[in-house]
This record gives structure tokens, sequence and C-alpha cells, in this order.
């Protein structure tokens, strides 16, 4: 089976839940024998890619000397475009206009107009033109390659999955990691609810990451329930980091919110639940783990709460250092308002770190031992919180049977049920 496949960050060092499992679905092809063929964005700086080799659309020439050994059967090309995964209109706007004025002062101000850019064939000036400029590209990259199916992840991808489709007759896969709706609430952007719709339409199959996201896919966008298929992702077993590696204080315990700080994932429910933690208890701190567009107003809300001194905003967290925020929690606390998955809680139960999870995420679907709320309850956040601090039993009880759980949840069981709907697709009708 060859897939040509359509994602975003590879290896994942951003590690939103897109990037780990583009990463982890991809591993667990290449073990399986599967060919995949992977279209980048963007190219992966070599600081971060010291374990991949890479293929630009152009030259065929490698950008890196070292080649990613552990995957056999998985090439990459790059296709030069400004496009990032959780990428707005606005933050994409500001991204051109910020690489406007580098490019100014490095060509001693003789570039004026982002127009000048465009023409350069990097990239366009408004993100919706650079999501069908990158379709095209794609297609035109497809033409020199060999595959069976097109797959497809999230919806800036999908445009460039419905060309290659056209253009190849192979059959297409979109993979949804989340909607407009999780993003945004009801306050959707309809230019890109029109651009997932039309993807999820045109799609041969749709694959969603719980039923979570598949029942907003029948309802709100109109899919026909036998084209959704669901996947759950799996988890990347942690091995042997030890926590004798890191010298853990625990005077004080440490409630875990690690993430993007976003309205979807809910920073304000964790800091109003924290406050009413704090009324009972006084020997805890929260750490919010991440980065996004509530950073400040939640640090203000944690000023106006008067806990601020016990709330630590660590900033973007990478590698070595999100292990060891996991080592040092003896809680984590996913409150998503919408999550059509959520990989995180997986990652913490691997790290031993007992969990709360909203029921508006999908996980909530596959883990038995995790206590579950209501995203908007902060007075069940908080009172789940203490139960877990006071009373090491249920703490042990959680962390262990958490554990055993994670263990079945495997990328090797997510890319087979990917092959198998795959050699569905191909069957002549």
């Amino acid at each position: 089976m060859k897939v040509f496949m359509l994602g975003w960050e590879f290896p994942p060092f951003i590690s939103g839940g897109l990037g780990t499992a583009c990463y982890g679905l991809t591993r667990a092809m290449d073990q399986l024998g599967m060919e995949v063929t992977f279209v980048l964005p963007k190219m992966v700086e070599s600081k971060y890619a010291t374990h991949v080799k890479l293929l630009t659309p152009g030259s065929r020439t490698t950008s890196s000397s070292i080649k990613f050994n552990e995957l056999k059967n998985v090439k990459f090309h790059t296709l030069s475009s400004a496009l990032q995964p959780y990428t707005t209109p606005d933050s994409y706007e500001r991204r051109i206009e910020e690489t406007l004025r580098l490019k100014q002062e490095i060509h001693g101000g003789s570039i004026s107009s982002a127009s000048q850019l465009i023409t350069s064939k990097d990239y366009s000036n408004d993100m919706y033109s650079e999501v069908y400029r990158y379709a095209a590209m794609a297609a035109e990259l497809a033409e020199n390659e060999h595959f069976d199916v097109v797959h497809a992840h999230d919806w800036m991808t999908y445009p460039a999955g419905i060309a290659v489709a056209a253009f190849s007759g192979r059959p297409l896969v979109v993979h949804v990691h989340s909607t407009e709706f999780d993003r945004s609430g009801e306050h959707v952007n309809q230019m890109i609810y029109d651009i997932e719709r039309e993807g999820m339409h045109r799609a041969d199959k749709v694959i969603t990451v719980s039923h979570f996201t598949r029942n907003i896919i029948i309802s709100r966008y109109g899919v026909s329930e036998d084209k959704v298929e669901v996947v759950y992702n799996g988890v990347k077993r942690n091995g042997g980091w030890s926590s004798d590696e890191t010298v853990i204080d625990k005077d004080e315990k440490i409630v875990l919110f690690l993430g993007r700080i976003t309205m979807q994932k809910g920073p304000e429910y964790f800091l109003q639940a924290a406050k009413k933690v704090l009324d009972v208890m006084d020997n805890v701190k929260f750490v919010m783990a991440g980065s996004g567009d509530l950073m400040h107003r939640s640090i203000e809300l944690a000023a106006e709460l008067g806990i601020g001194q016990k709330v630590l905003f660590t900033g973007f967290l990478l590698g070595e250092d999100v292990q060891k925020i996991y080592k040092m929690a003896d809680l984590y606390v996913m409150p998503s308002v919408s999550e059509p998955f959520g990989i995180a809680p997986l990652e913490a139960l691997d790290n031993d770190v007992p969990v709360i999870i909203s029921k508006q995420s999908g996980v909530s679907e596959v883990l038995m031992h995790a206590l579950k709320v209501d995203f908007w309850d902060i007075n069940e956040i908080a009172n789940k919180v203490i139960a877990v601090l006071k009373y090491p039993p249920l703490q042990m009880t959680l962390r262990s049977h958490g554990n055993f759980e994670v263990r079945r949840l495997r990328w090797k069981d997510a890319a087979t049920k990917c092959a198998k709907i795959y050699e569905e697709m191909l069957v002549p009708v």
C-alpha cells in the first residue's frame, strides 16, 4: 500500500496534537511496511530535524545528510509555504508582514510590498489564497509520485488532497483532528467551515479521532454516516526515563495544565477551579505549561482571582522539559471546551500522572480510569482535584489503572485500521 500523505510537522517539535498524531501514525505505517510519501508545507529547521531526510520538490536533493534510519518506507517532500498548524487568518497576515519586514532589511529596503513577495512564488498574502496555491503545488508534485490513496490531515490540506485525488484518480481520505466548531465554538469562520465541508464531502472516506467528532461531522457538516470512520489516536510509550533524573520538591502538590492556552482548551475554567481548591488547600501550585492567544488574559485572570502567587506560567515547553513537568506533577487537568481527542492525557498517564478530563473530549471515550467532568462545572473540577490530592489511594488507583489502559492504545492499531479503510476503498464495486 502506497500513501500520499499531506500533513504538517515532522517530527513534531511543536507538538500540538496534530503534529504528534501525524508522527505516530506515519511511524506505525512504516512499521507495517506501508510506503508513505509525506508532504510538508515548509522546511523543518535543521536543528530540529537531525534524524530526518528531507527532499525538496524542485531539486530532489537532501537538506540533511543524516537519514531517519527508523523509517524505512517513508520519504518526505516540502513545499515552500507560510502555512502552519493552528494558523488563523489574522496570525497568517501578521506572519507575512513580519517576513516582509525581514526581507526588506535583508535587501536594504528594496522590497516595498507584499505583491513582490507573492511574485517570487514564496507565498500569497492572504491565507485562503495560500491554501489553494499550496494545493496546486501539491498536485504538481504528485504527478511524479506513485501511490494508491491520498490522505489529508486537517482543513488546510483538504484542497490539496482534493486536487491530488482529482489529478491522479486515486481515492481521498480526509482525517479530521479538529473542526472549526472545536476551535471557535458557535462563532465559526465561514470560509474555513466551507473548506472543511467541501473536503469532507469530496472525500471517499472521512476519518475522525473520536465518536465525539464523528457526531459533529454528521450533524454540522451533513456528511453521510456510512462515510465516517473512527480511528482513535495512540500514544508513543515513554520508555526508560527515570524520575531520579529530576530533583522534585514535594512540599507542594503540583496540578498541571499542559496545552495551547486558547478558548478550546478551557484555561479560564482551570483557573476558576484552582481558586476554589486554594480556598480549601494551601499547599498546591497550579502550573500552566504552554502558550496561546489567551496567555496574557490567563495571567490577568489569575491576578484578578488573587491566586497569582500560586499559578506558574512556564510558556511553551519542548522535549525533555515536557517530560520533567510531567514527572513533577501530581495531577493533570484537561478542562477542554471541545476536544476531538486529546493526546496529552495519554502522555500524562504514560508518565504515571492521574488525569481529570472533560466529558466534552474524544479521549473520554477510551479512558475508563480517569475522572470526568463537564468543562464548565468548576465546582466539580475543584472537588475532584481536592479528592485526588487528599486521598493517596485514589491517586494510586487512577495512576496504575490509567497507565495500564494507555498500553492498549497503540499507533500500530490506528495504522492497521487506516490500512483496512484504504483497502476497502480500492476494492472495485
